[in-house]
């Protein structure tokens, strides 16, 4: 009573003629022009009731870390329910009706995600049992389910019990996810095919393994793509902030300590402008590829962002690591690149007592005094 009557005095606040008598009617999501062939669309896969699986699991559980919400699910809308063929967080719900689903209301424009920031500022989900009852969603944000003719199907969707706004980055990791699960499902409805004529043809059995592998490197890429810098393929600032946590945390000896470079590629800027991105693009990958090669067996490098590099080297001495970064700056120079091509390096050591923010701001304003010193160098913290 105490939650209704909160949300009843919330409506007489911003609505003056709102009333919470009987009258009241819920804003049912209409039904599309081609829904007729929406089902049929939806009916094809044969995946409505069929018992959970890992690969739906799995997305569901990524785009709710991507988007820091505790609700998410892969909704499929019938004739008349929404069935959940994955969810997190709602349960032991495997499906609502479509009168009060916000994925009902989500498919009716294919082509765009729908994204509710507050349920109850909005006319067609404030006296929504969904929100003023269990689960209590205040956000949602879904994007369609596409099939092959275009149909949206349902939604790959997420919700939070608070009023928020997405990040431009977690929109566009919804419709990319929201991609792989319309692949996912294409690719069950292909193996379903198969199956049924695996003990006939060989070719069908080679195919359907073609499938399911291409559907393993793609969900275990997805995983990667959130520490993965996608043009060089080297870690990135998330991976290597990780690490250089991790490390900070293991005990040195002697005169061994850890150290990090950052390392900056000299007036990268006269690259692009004088021989284009995708040459600047050439540059930073056959540089990455140097950097990966010489750190492979021991630490780390990655792309920090734009043309910066960082460097990790545990249980170094500090001259080792000067040494190592003059190798590098050396290897960089004689890169057979077709340009010339220089760069500036900052080098840092753990410090006693130090943290990670630190420890890295010593090694940048070092790389600073580098560049500030003529570049082409390596300058110690």
């Amino acid at each position: 009573m105490g939650r209704k009557s909160a949300i009843v005095r919330f409506h007489r606040a911003y609505w003056p003629g709102f009333s919470d008598q009987g009258d009241r009617t819920l804003l049912k999501p209409q039904k599309p022009e081609n829904e007729a062939a929406r089902l049929a669309a939806l009916h094809r896969y044969e995946i409505l009731d069929t018992d959970g699986e890992s690969a739906f699991d799995d997305l569901v559980a990524i785009v709710a870390g991507v988007c820091s919400v505790p609700m998410a699910s892969v909704s499929l809308v019938d004739a008349d329910r929404q069935w959940f063929k994955a969810q997190q967080g709602l349960g032991d719900s495997t499906e609502t009706s479509r009168d009060v689903s916000f994925c009902g209301h989500a498919i009716l424009n294919p082509l765009q995600p729908l994204i509710v920031p507050d349920a109850l500022l909005d006319e067609r989900f404030c006296n929504n049992p969904l929100v003023t009852g269990e689960p209590c969603i205040r956000f949602y944000a879904g994007a369609p389910l596409l099939g092959l003719d275009g149909v949206a199907v349902g939604t790959l969707c997420v919700m939070d019990v608070q009023p928020r706004r997405m990040e431009d980055f977690q929109v566009r990791a919804l419709q990319a996810l929201s991609r792989q699960v319309s692949y996912l499902l294409e690719l069950r409805r292909v193996s379903r095919q198969f199956n049924l004529q695996l003990q006939e043809r060989e070719w069908y059995e080679q195919q359907l393994q073609h499938y399911q592998t291409e559907l393993e490197a793609q969900n275990a890429d997805l995983a990667e793509q959130t520490r993965t810098d996608p043009l060089t393929g080297l870690p990135n600032r998330r991976a290597f902030a990780a690490a250089l946590a991790t490390h900070m945390q293991k005990p040195t000896s002697g005169h061994a300590r850890l150290a990090i470079a950052v390392l900056d590629i000299d007036h990268f800027k006269n690259v692009n402008d004088l021989h284009g991105h995708a040459e600047g693009d050439r540059v930073l990958v056959e540089l990455a590829a140097m950097l990966k090669a010489q750190f492979a067996g021991r630490g780390m490098a990655a792309r920090y962002g734009g043309e910066e590099f960082v460097l990790l080297m545990p249980d170094t001495t500090l001259e080792e690591a000067r040494l190592q970064c003059e190798y590098v700056r050396q290897g960089v120079a004689v890169l057979p690149l077709g340009l010339p091509l220089t760069v500036s390096i900052g080098l840092a050591c753990q410090q006693q007592d130090g943290n990670p923010e630190d420890m890295f701001k010593r090694a940048d304003e070092a790389l600073y005094r580098a560049k500030r010193n003529g570049r082409d160098q390596v300058v110690v913290a």
